[in-house]
C-alpha cells in the first residue's frame, strides 16, 4: 500500500537512482544469488525526511533472546505468509506488526531484485520506501524486537562512523556505529551499497578494521 508523494516532502533523487540499479541487480551486484527452495523474505527500506535538511532510515535492533541474528541491527521486515500477494505486503504488514508504522504514508518506490542470505538459506527483497507523511513509530513485538529509531544518512556517511568489520571465520564487510546501533553483516553491506550507488558516501578508512564484537561471536 502506498499513498502519492503529493503537497509531501518528496524523495530525493538519489533514492531514484537507487531504485534503478536496485531495479536492475546492480545495486547488490556482488551477493549471492537466490536458490530453488531458498525461503521468502522481504525487507523495508524506509528512507524519510529529517530535521537536519538531510535524510534519515529506519533501523531496529533484534532481541537478544532470538534464535538467530539476536541483537543485530536490521531494517524492519520478515517472512512471506500467505496473505501477502507481494513483497511490498510483506515489508509493509512486518514494519506495521514490529513498530508500529502507519502504511498509509509510506509511499513505495519499489521493489529491487532479490539477493540470498545464505547463513539462513533466504530470499530477501529489498523494498525501497519513502516516509513522505512521518508518524509515530515504537517497539510493538519486543519478542523480535528490542528497540527502533531513525538514523541519519549524515551521520551513516560521517567517516568517523564507518571502520571495515572482520569475523573469525574470515568475513570482512562495512561497519557502522551510529547513536549505539552497531550495523554488520547483511544490513550493513545493503547501506554501503546504497549509499555509494546513491552518490552520498563519503570517503573512509577500508584499512582500519575491527573485530565483531563478542556478543555477535556465539
Amino acid at each position: 500500500m502506498s499513498v502519492p508523494v503529493g503537497d509531501a516532502t518528496p524523495p530525493p533523487p538519489w533514492l531514484n537512482t537507487v531504485l534503478e540499479a536496485g531495479r536492475r541487480g546492480d545495486l547488490c551486484a556482488g551477493w549471492p544469488r537466490p536458490e530453488q527452495g531458498s525461503k521468502a523474505s522481504a525487507i523495508l527500506m524506509l528512507f524519510g525526511p529529517n530535521d537536519d535538511g538531510g535524510e534519515d532510515v529506519v533501523l531496529t535492533e533484534r532481541a537478544t533472546n532470538l534464535r538467530k541474528h539476536a541483537g543485530q541491527v536490521s531494517f524492519p521486515g520478515g517472512g512471506v505468509e500467505p496473505q501477502d500477494v507481494t513483497f511490498t505486503d510483506t515489508a509493509l504488514r512486518e514494519a506495521n506488526e514490529e513498530i508500529g508504522l502507519v502504511p498509509e504514508g509510506v509511499h513505495v518506490m519499489g521493489e529491487l531484485q532479490p539477493v540470498a542470505l545464505p547463513v539462513t538459506n533466504y530470499e530477501v527483497c529489498p523494498v525501497l520506501a519513502w516516509w513522505n507523511v512521518p508518524s509515530d513509530i515504537s517497539v510493538l513485538d519486543p519478542v523480535e524486537v528490542a528497540r527502533v529509531a531513525r538514523i541519519s544518512v549524515r551521520d551513516l556517511v560521517d567517516p568517523a562512523n564507518r571502520h571495515t568489520v572482520t569475523h573469525p571465520r574470515g568475513f570482512k564487510g562495512p561497519g557502522f556505529e551510529v547513536d549505539g546501533f552497531y550495523i554488520w553483516g547483511f544490513t550493513a553491506f545493503v547501506l554501503d551499497a546504497v549509499l555509494t550507488t546513491g552518490g552520498v558516501a563519503r570517503s573512509w578508512n577500508r584499512d582500519d578494521e575491527r573485530q565483531v564484537p563478542d556478543r555477535f561471536l556465539s
